[in-house]
């Protein structure tokens, strides 16, 4: 690898004083390991080619910082292309993190909910008392076709009553609920 590492050293040196052919043939030299390395870290594959593309990019940026008297060229670029893995595995982590501190939050009830829980209760009392306003043929009427699930015809049945007469408790009680509801808005 010393022959490698020799030549990387004057590539990088060239494309420091803006040598594209430079850069292309240290892009060829040094791709593969900057590659491999940040593949290890990242573990994902397409992470892995966008880190190693903007480790490359920075190189070609940042070639003037190289100071060959600090180590080699090659030694210098996988020095670069770690730290950028391993800043895009911990950016990827606290992202994670956050995003399961955002659901574990969302898992309370809301304001909106607990007021809309509310709500719903007053509303319940309220059509409560209207319903113990009805008489208690129109009550029970009420109650078995709105809170049981019984068609008129089946009430009328389940009350031994003709179908006119249910209709007639349904509708004035219906009517009474409306009045005494309309008074809750």
């Amino acid at each position: 690898m010393g022959g490698r590492a020799l030549e990387a050293d004057e590539l990088l040196t060239r494309v420091a004083a803006g040598d594209q052919k430079a850069f292309e043939d240290l892009y060829g030299l040094v791709s593969g390991p900057v590659y491999g390395l940040v593949r290890r870290v990242v573990r994902d594959p397409a992470q892995s080619e966008e880190v190693a593309q903007e480790v490359l990019l920075e190189l070609w940026r940042s070639a003037a910082r190289f100071d060959p008297g600090r180590g080699s060229a090659l030694s210098w670029v996988l020095t670069l292309a770690h730290r950028r893995a391993v800043d895009r595995v911990r950016s990827a982590r606290a992202a994670g993190e956050r995003e399961q501190r955002e659901a574990r939050r969302g898992h309370g009830p809301a304001f909106d909910q607990v007021a809309e829980e509310v709500e719903a209760g007053l509303e319940r009392e309220w059509v409560r008392r209207c319903l113990d306003r009805l008489t208690a043929l129109q009550r029970q009427s009420v109650t078995l076709a709105y809170y049981d699930g019984y068609t008129y015809r089946e009430v009328a049945e389940r009350l031994s009553l003709p179908l006119g007469t249910v209709k007639t408790r349904m509708r004035d009680g219906l009517t009474r609920l409306r009045d005494c509801l309309g008074g809750a808005a």
